[in-house]
């Protein structure tokens, strides 16, 4: 990269290949990434009131497709897939939660 370049020099690359074939395992910085975009993605999935965006791809697509393509290029697709499917998982938990609470449960 040169002085005058217009590559953004903090924008994460494609994970590089290590010598036995796998590939190695993103920095701090690339994590960093992943995070900001991720959680951008999913305030935009709040504001439209999705919560599934596996299950509502088109809908996630139509009103969320830029903040999805800048998650999917800045993270690694298997964090990408279980990061919408954690997204679900704990709303379904904090459901049950408010379920019981309002049930009248005791914690243990």
């Amino acid at each position: 990269m040169g002085w005058f370049s217009s590559s953004d020099a903090t924008a994460p690359t494609a994970p590089k290949p290590s010598s036995d074939g796998g590939y190695i395992a993103p920095d701090r910085n690339a994590r960093a990434h992943c995070w900001e975009a991720r959680d951008a993605f999913f305030q935009c999935l709040d504001r439209n009131s999705i919560i599934d965006s596996i299950k509502e791809k088109d809908k996630a697509a139509e009103t969320c497709g830029k903040e999805g393509q800048v998650f999917e290029k800045n993270c690694a697709s298997s964090w990408v897939e279980y990061f919408k499917k954690r997204r679900v998982m704990e709303y379904q938990r904090d459901l049950t939660l408010k379920r019981l609470d309002a049930e009248g449960a005791k914690s243990i």
